[in-house]
């Protein structure tokens, strides 16, 4: 028996070591994982062929995995690029519709402006011939204010169309009276009667009412898309924070290192991490909602008593009937101004029959016909323009509170909604059990996915919250018929700000624009030249004082 001793313990063993190589579990393969993180452009030497040990990894779940070091480290960087390509993707949509809309808008402004200028020099030329080419820059400066108006914004319209009245008045007078000679004190004396007599009747008081508040509305709605555009494309770009990515690499990627490379993030898992990482877009949708409710209130005036074509579409006809008014009423005009302005002083007899031919009126403006319209160049009539952008704005309303439910809702981010029990969880293929957060900053605090700083709001986000502050409260004053102050759009604001501790009226907007005062200093000139306020200065020589007393103890 002793020789059969050796043989017999070798088998043994042997057969002890067979079943407990039997015993330890299958390498699972990583072929498919390895293969899909190659496609995407990353090093094949980073992926294992089987499974390994996956103490490494510091967000993925710990045990045996397919993923590498390298691995997670290169994930976390793509999830990041991820995001920020689908939430830019949702964003980009948006903003290209009020870009657009914008830009057809502009044209159509300007073009209706150049279009009522040439019909009125086309016609009055026709009409009034030398009369009127003699005079044409008087015309020519009024449509040159209303462009001014509509681009920069820098005219006072009522005091502009009151300057204009006023001017013509000067030359029709001159020209219904040509027998008398009027100097430059004269005729300022004239045009102060413009209001007390009412030479051209009832029309300069109806066109500056009505010129008013079009052009007030026209540009106000112009500005709030492109307010509308720059607000989207500045909030569009996320860049998420650490805890962010965590969450972002484990939703979309740690699944890849289980091996289930096919199963999606569940719906409310992805919606739990999109509220948190964009938390601070979410906090937008108030004034955002706000700011919608305004522009649309200020669509419906352009759609009706604020219609700017219906105003500058007729204006040389209007004006024509205010010429031919003052004409009708010379004499008792005339005799007005000289009982209050004194006799004027007769031309020699040979100068007044040359300024009798010259100044006689031969005809009367030509009555209006609405289908002569003139087409624009943006090729479409203002109502058409209004309806569309009306359900456009109306489409817009809740973007950012949606943003998250939008962004989950792409195939390439998590499973649809009604897929609860066969998703990536965060942890494995199974329903996700936690119950979603709210929307915006503060609803944060109790988020089972991302850890976010309730007390640290974004300050990008702040400032957009303002701009759209400040230009809803433009829509209400354009709405109302008021005028509007405004700033120079292409002059943004540089400076970084807290958006905290200032009223919506007194805080600096990028968006709000470049004032300039009479005197042609802007807003941030005048800031700077006012020095520091005698009250810092106080506060100032209070700090020293304390200082200078500290260091007395400390040199003892």
């Amino acid at each position: 028996m002793a020789r059969f001793g050796f043989p017999a313990l070798f088998c043994t063993l042997a057969a002890l070591s067979a079943a407990l190589l039997a015993a330890e579990p299958k390498s699972k393969s990583c072929s498919e994982v390895r293969r899909l993180y190659v496609s995407k452009g990353f090093d094949k030497n980073d992926a294992p062929m089987h499974e390994i040990n996956g103490d490494h990894l510091k967000i993925c779940l710990q045990g045996y995995t397919c993923c590498s070091q390298e691995m997670e480290e290169k994930y976390s960087l793509q999830s990041k690029e991820d995001f920020k390509s689908v939430v830019s993707e949702q964003c980009n949509h948006l903003q290209a519709v009020f870009a657009s809309r914008y830009k057809k808008f502009d044209e159509f402004f300007k073009e209706l402006l150049e279009n009522a200028e040439k019909s009125l020099n086309d016609m009055f030329v026709k009409t009034y011939g030398h009369l009127y080419m003699q005079n044409s820059e008087l015309f020519k400066d009024l449509f040159e204010e209303l462009k001014r108006y509509y681009v920069a914004g820098n005219v006072n319209l009522e005091e502009m169309l009151n300057d204009f009245w006023a001017r013509l008045l000067e030359r029709m007078f001159r020209l219904v009276n040509s027998q008398y000679h009027f100097t430059d004190e004269y005729l300022e004396c004239v045009s102060k009667y413009t209001e007390q007599l009412k030479p051209f009747g009832d029309v300069p008081r109806k066109l500056k009412l009505q010129v008013t508040r079009a052009f007030v509305a026209a540009r106000t709605f112009a500005q709030g898309l492109a307010v509308a555009r720059d607000v989207v494309s500045k909030v569009s770009v996320v860049n998420p924070t650490t805890q962010c990515t965590h969450a972002l690499v484990k939703m979309m990627y740690c699944s890849h290192c289980q091996g289930l490379v096919t199963v999606k993030p569940c719906y409310n898992y992805c919606s739990n991490i999109m509220r948190g990482c964009l938390a601070n877009q979410g906090d937008l949708d108030l004034e955002w909602n706000n700011f919608i409710d305004a522009m649309l209130m200020v669509a419906e005036r352009l759609e009706g008593p604020f219609n700017i074509e219906s105003v500058m579409d007729p204006i040389d006809v209007k004006i024509s009937d205010a010429i031919m008014n003052m004409q009708e009423n010379s004499v008792q005009v005339s005799q007005k101004v000289f009982q209050g302005c004194g006799p004027p002083k007769p031309l020699p007899a040979g100068r007044i029959s040359r300024s009798i031919s010259e100044g006689t009126f031969s005809a009367r403006f030509r009555p209006f016909h609405p289908e002569e319209r003139p087409t624009t160049a943006a090729g479409t009539s203002l109502d058409r323009l209004v309806t569309d952008v009306k359900e456009k704005l109306k489409q817009a309303k809740k973007f950012w509170s949606s943003l998250p439910s939008s962004v989950c809702n792409d195939e390439r981010m998590a499973a649809g909604s009604g897929n609860e029990d066969d998703c990536w969880n965060g942890k494995g293929q199974s329903r996700y059990l936690f119950a979603v957060t709210g929307n915006g900053l503060a609803n944060q605090g109790n988020n089972p996915e991302v850890q976010v700083d309730t007390s640290k709001p974004d300050i990008l986000i702040l400032r957009q919250v303002m701009a759209l502050r400040v230009m809803t409260s433009k829509m209400k004053n354009a709405y109302n018929g008021n005028d509007v102050d405004f700033f120079d759009i292409s002059d943004e604001s540089s400076g970084e700000g807290s958006g905290s501790g200032c009223e919506s009226q007194q805080c600096p907007s990028e968006f709000e624009y470049n004032a300039t005062d009479h005197s042609g200093k802007s807003a941030n000139d005048k800031a700077s030249s006012a020095g520091v306020p005698t009250g810092a200065w106080a506060y100032l020589l209070t700090i020293f004082c304390i200082l200078s007393l500290v260091m007395q103890r400390e040199w003892r």
